[in-house]
């Protein structure tokens, strides 16, 4: 094989490698915006390994990942021989996800979850994009107003107009309809959602309750978190980006490793055909190594 042919060849495997390893971190930040953790807890119930529970809870934990494939919302109960062998449960996207961004989510949480509560027989994960929860005793269909996580970002001193801002949009969660709900005003933007578990009326009252709170408990703050156990409500100012950098744990579980093997597999890819096409073209002056002198890497 002529030298210049195989130099045009390496120019053009080592261009392919270079823009695989530049669009990979662009695609693994995709994801984090919906992968970022947000809180997880688990029960003081354990069962035991190769228990009924704990088949029945990976059928469930199968179900929520395969519903999420069509649907942003479901909750499944798998009987067993007993109340204590039930396990019940729930997945919730956040309103405004793609279903594969709804699918990738629930699978990330299911995945996390088992490391973050082993062998508890409740568990619950919030990511930024989704919600999963799990338990042998019954908690579907009920209202539960209780605070799981409360967050205020630092004060911006007494704004009037951001403040009216912020309340403008609180107010605005309040009055609108359906499960979930987002809004803004200038450079504050805010959310709100439900899960789909409770009734119309029930979802109103919580996100009231969640609203006032934020409202009430976190000031003048750039940015606020109120997350009930059945529904939250977040602001955030402008600049204030804390998704991404506060309740990090395992933010994107399992993602710069792929995406470290992935880039290593294309390496050791282009690696061998460059190798190869230098052994051809050794083959091809009939065995002469002299060409190891000329050959220079790009």
């Amino acid at each position: 094989m002529p030298m210049a042919k195989l130099r045009n060849i390496i120019k053009t495997l080592s261009i392919f490698f270079f823009l695989i390893a530049a669009t990979a971190p662009s695609l693994s930040s995709a994801t984090s915006a919906t992968d970022t953790f947000v809180f997880g807890g688990c029960s003081q119930q354990k069962f035991s390994p190769a228990s009924a529970y704990e088949s029945n809870l990976n059928s469930l934990l199968t179900s929520l990942v395969n519903s999420a494939t069509y649907s942003s919302y479901n909750n499944f109960t798998i009987m067993g021989s007993s109340s204590s062998d039930t396990a019940r449960g729930l997945f919730q996207c956040r309103g405004d996800l793609s279903m594969p961004d709804c699918a990738t989510c629930v699978a990330r949480a299911v995945s996390q979850v088992g490391p973050l509560c082993p062998f508890t027989c409740g568990g619950a994960l919030q990511l930024a994009g989704c919600y999963i929860k799990y338990d042998n005793i019954s908690f579907l269909g009920q209202e539960d107003k209780t605070v799981v996580l409360k967050k205020c970002g630092s004060s911006e001193g007494y704004n009037t107009d951001g403040i009216s801002r912020r309340d403008a949009v609180l107010t605005e969660l309040v009055n609108g309809g359906g499960y979930f709900r987002a809004g803004g005003s200038g450079d504050v933007q805010g959310m709100g959602q439900c899960v789909g578990d409770l009734t119309v009326s029930e979802c109103q009252d919580c996100l009231g309750t969640a609203i006032g709170r934020l409202k009430n408990d976190c000031g003048t703050a750039v940015f606020g978190d109120m997350f009930l156990a059945k529904c939250y409500a977040r602001y955030s100012t402008d600049g204030a980006q804390h998704y991404a950098k506060s309740h990090n744990y395992k933010t994107n579980y399992g993602g710069e490793k792929t995406f470290a093997i992935i880039i290593g597999l294309l390496a050791a890819v282009v690696l061998l055909i460059i190798f190869l096409l230098f052994l051809r073209g050794v083959c091809s002056r009939g065995g002469d190594f002299s060409i190891l002198h000329s050959f220079t890497l790009i």
